[in-house]
């Protein structure tokens, strides 16, 4: 199980923290969203959180979570995942690496000598979040260091792939030749949507990246976009058979579709099937950060190790609950009760 599972996106450093509902009207956020910073907007917002409010530092970014997520689940196969992406040579950059591999998780980033860490301002107002990320040295990652030596052996070793629809706005072309690896090897392909504005304005490289995808993961709000971009209607259900009945590249493996809903049912449609799965009831939600990132690695966790479709739900319920739990995605500390099946 070593190396067995790699994720590819933006590593970036969270700073979170609690924040009145007046913060989000000043720079024009929603309450429950992701977007890229303006600079010209949102540039002061960094400094107005440290300065204002009592934020907590977390090693972030939406790839990273899930590799985060997923090895925690699997404490019993130490090593198992692997992280792809771009950080600056600096303080931020180590710290990051520091975390990532302290929860067991295999960094290969691609160091930036003269841009700064990526960083996210997460702003928890409730039980919603609103991230602006400022992309910086994760936006500078380049296919040649995919290409390289070490990261191609590697590669070659891995069980299952996973890029995020963020990285499409910083490498498509290497998301594209990770998923041409995979079609040619039989190896899976997974993806997510991540965010109705990678769907909205970067759609041709969301679907330069599809045919590769032997499974999508996305939330209402992004199924809902994409229904929007291709005409596909309003109805979940209808948009997700759709999309599983979209042109693939690996004849070998029918595309899964999974739409989460926060509490309602997760919808899942497999083989022509459409089947909704009860989620985990959570009464004591302390913030929703990360937990569309935690769903994810609770599925990889149990893909990886082939487990049935149904047990990949509930390993990604499972995980998803535990972060609804906490603040942020943060896994220290907090035991894990999930066993797989033998």
């Amino acid at each position: 199980m070593e190396g067995a599972l790699i994720g590819v996106c933006n590593p970036l450093l969270d700073i979170s923290a609690e924040v009145p509902i007046g913060l989000l009207q000043k720079y024009e956020l929603l309450p429950n969203n992701a977007i890229l910073a303006d600079e010209s907007k949102h540039l002061p917002l960094y400094e107005d959180l440290v300065a204002n409010h009592s934020v907590q530092y977390i090693a972030g970014g939406s790839g990273q979570n899930t590799m985060r997520a997923a090895q925690w689940l699997l404490q019993n196969h130490p090593n198992s995942t692997v992280f792809i992406g771009c950080v600056g040579k600096d303080e931020n950059g180590e710290r990051l690496k520091n975390v990532a591999t302290s929860e067991g998780v295999q960094v290969l980033y691609q160091e930036d000598p003269v841009t700064p860490t990526g960083i996210c301002a997460v702003l928890i107002t409730g039980k919603n979040r609103s991230m602006v990320a400022r992309l910086a040295a994760a936006n500078n990652y380049k296919k040649d260091h995919y290409d390289s030596e070490l990261v191609q052996k590697t590669v070659q070793k891995a069980k299952v792939f996973y890029g995020t629809g963020y990285f499409l706005t910083v490498s498509p072309d290497t998301l594209v030749s990770l998923g041409q690896y995979a079609a040619k090897t039989n190896k899976p392909f997974l993806t997510s949507l991540s965010a109705p504005f990678i769907v909205e304005f970067f759609w041709e490289k969301v679907a330069s990246v599809l045919p590769y995808a032997d499974v999508v993961f996305g939330n209402e709000t992004e199924y809902g976009t994409l229904g929007k971009v291709l005409n596909w209607g309003t109805d979940l259900k209808e948009i997700a058979k759709k999309l599983s009945e979209h042109p693939k590249e690996n004849k070998q493996r029918q595309r899964i579709v999974i739409i989460t809903q926060g509490p309602d049912p997760t919808i899942v449609v497999h083989n022509g099937k459409v089947v909704e799965f009860p989620t985990l009831k959570v009464d004591n939600i302390v913030d929703t950060n990360g937990a569309g990132d935690s769903f994810v690695g609770g599925f990889l966790a149990a893909f990886v190790q082939d487990k049935s479709l149904e047990e990949c739900i509930s390993a990604a319920h499972y995980c998803a609950s535990v972060t609804l739990q906490t603040s942020g995605t943060s896994f220290k500390g907090t035991d894990c009760s999930f066993q797989f099946s033998k």
